[in-house]
């Protein structure tokens, strides 16, 4: 009887070890999640570090879903080579699907130029147009209320940070988008004008601008949600046109958004420093009494949240259904009109 109480007694033992470990990681989570909701919390700050663009999509939903109504909020987090496409986008129309399908037939090496490997395919639930992200691509997310929204604040809270690190072209022009511009330099501008630079063509004439970061908007009654990309060193500029230049576009007409073109380019900036200096922006604008938002980083681990998981496993669903559902739109219009 000794040994089988002894034996007993050691599992019970490791199962109240392992129970207590549960138990912290839950009280953490809680923590975590209570800290969002606190009212009292009204600027608060966030980093992923994680490269998964489904787990990032479902943070910024549950701060967008949680956060107190009259808080601000800054989310960052950069993915893994994804195409984001918007919530009222067709896929057909976006996104050369049969360069994602050529790494599952092993002939990515067929594709001119080269495919790159593994990229999802991800729907966003704002709207706005598709985008390209990886790991030189840095994404900022604004949540805010809705009567403090506009869709150039915070693209200018952006290019601030940017113009602090020297990169004096940039500039958010008529689109909402942030450029750098490409002319020779004319003038003095102030400083202060996050719309114009000293190298910025009026009348057209000379190279187009380079895109840089494009945004996207969500807006409720309860709040504001602008997220946006910003191209610092990305390895993958010159096969993004392939990406998404759908080849079925030309023999299409369908329901859906389109996106707008535009050369785009790279500002050539480390993640790191960018990352900082959007976020000592922020604190400079919303700094509340004096006290600096203290910066949160999330990660994996945050998938143990039940509605962070449920965030993601919907994303993964909608992506499937919405490649269905385009399927079928398009094959019953060939039917009737082809």
């Amino acid at each position: 009887m000794a040994p089988s109480r002894g034996l007993l007694l050691q599992f019970s033992s490791g199962k109240l070890l392992q129970s207590s470990s549960v138990l912290g990681s839950r009280r953490r989570f809680s923590s975590f999640s209570e800290a969002i909701i606190d009212p009292s919390n009204r600027i608060q700050s966030y980093i992923s570090r994680s490269n998964d663009p489904y787990l990032n999509l479902s943070i910024e939903h549950h701060l967008l879903q949680t956060s107190p109504p009259d808080s601000t909020v800054l989310f960052l987090y950069t993915n893994r080579p994804c195409i984001v496409i918007g919530r009222n986008q067709n896929p057909w129309l976006e996104v050369n699907l049969g360069i994602l399908n050529v790494v599952k037939s092993g002939k990515a090496k067929e594709t001119k130029p080269p495919a790159i490997g593994s990229v999802d395919l991800v729907r966003r639930r704002s709207g706005g147009g598709t985008v390209f992200h990886d790991e030189g691509n840095v994404n900022w997310s604004i949540i805010c209320p809705p009567a403090n929204f506009t869709r150039d604040k915070h693209a200018e809270m952006v290019v601030r940070a940017l113009r602090k690190l020297g990169i004096d072209r940039a500039r958010v022009n008529e689109r909402h988008d942030i450029v750098l511009d490409q002319g020779h330099r004319k003038y003095d501008t102030d400083p202060q004008d996050t719309h114009k630079t000293p190298y910025t063509s009026d009348d057209g004439a000379g190279p187009r601008p380079l895109k840089v970061s494009g945004s996207a908007y969500k807006v409720t009654r309860r709040r504001a949600l602008h997220h946006g990309t910003c191209l610092l060193a990305s390895p993958n500029l010159h096969i993004i046109p392939q990406y998404l230049n759908s080849p079925a576009k030309p023999y299409l007409r369908a329901r859906g958004v389109e996106s707008v073109s535009s050369p785009v380019g790279n500002i050539g900036l480390v993640n790191h420093v960018f990352e900082k200096s959007v976020q000592d922006e922020f604190a400079t604008m919303y700094r509340d009494a004096g006290n600096v938002p203290t910066i949160v980083t999330v990660s994996e681990e945050h998938l143990s949240i039940p509605e962070i998981r449920k965030g993601c496993d919907e994303l993964k669903v909608r992506r499937k259904w919405s490649f269905v559902y385009h399927c079928i739109h398009v094959t019953v219009f060939i039917l009737i009109f082809v």
